[in-house]
């Protein structure tokens, strides 16, 4: 390799340097990254016709983290417009519902969306501006206070992790989902006889037992947060 073509081998990290120079200027993030890609693609020989064909392939391409992207927004708004109190509201308005058994439903509609290949959203457009702050409101219609900062904090926990559970364990009841195709190829691969029905069916049953399980687990903290009350009360 001679000197000129080392030079124009160097050349194409330019982008590298608009980018992190146009985060030290504090530039427009979206304008600096399509810029830079544009520079290295131009002093790489690709023509403009040719880089917006890439562009616009690698954007379709990327689409879902693009819509992923757009709901954070719509969920902010959504707040701003009162969607979180008005759920809240809701739940104050049901007596003698409790935390556990709100999450336990929770639950159910989070494996029976899977079964239908329903994506309700996960933590950041669901279950943190919606399911979160129904269950305080539960807890607190449970407890008939305020929860303290401990208590907020366990119920964050138990709100992630229900959705966790619903997800991990009823991801595959829907023949179609990507984790039944993967299991149903490395089979293929190595050689077994693979049946996408019954993986699907198998993982119905694992659902069906986590569901069991996992209300269990609800109503136990149900009976936790009970004693506490009643603790409460002799205390008073």
């Amino acid at each position: 390799m001679n000197i000129k073509e080392f030079d124009m081998e160097w050349i194409r990290l330019i982008g590298i340097a608009i980018i992190v120079v146009g985060f030290i200027f504090k530039f427009d993030t979206i304008a600096t990254v399509v810029l830079a890609g544009l520079v290295t693609a131009l002093v790489s020989g690709v023509s403009l016709v040719e880089f917006l064909e890439i562009l616009g392939k690698e954007f379709s391409n990327q689409r879902v983290l693009t819509i992923f992207m757009v709901t954070l927004p719509l969920v902010g708004l959504s707040e701003t417009f009162g969607l979180k109190q008005r759920s809240i509201d809701l739940i104050r308005k049901i007596k003698g519902l409790t935390v556990g058994n709100f999450y336990t439903v929770y639950f159910f509609i989070r494996e029976l969306a899977g079964f239908f290949s329903i994506r309700l959203g996960g933590h950041p457009q669901f279950v943190r501006p919606l399911v979160q702050p129904m269950g305080e409101a539960a807890a607190e219609s449970q407890l008939g206070r305020k929860l303290t900062e401990v208590e907020d904090e366990t119920i964050k926990a138990r709100a992630a992790a229900n959705e966790n559970f619903g997800n991990f364990f009823a991801q595959n009841t829907f023949v179609g989902a990507g984790g039944v195709l993967l299991i149903g190829g490395t089979l293929d691969q190595l050689g077994y006889e693979s049946n996408y029905a019954g993986i699907a069916s198998t993982s119905i049953i694992v659902a069906v037992i986590t569901l069991i399980v996992v209300g269990i687990y609800n109503y136990l903290f149900d009976k936790k947060l009970i004693s506490k009350k009643t603790r409460g009360g002799e205390q008073k």
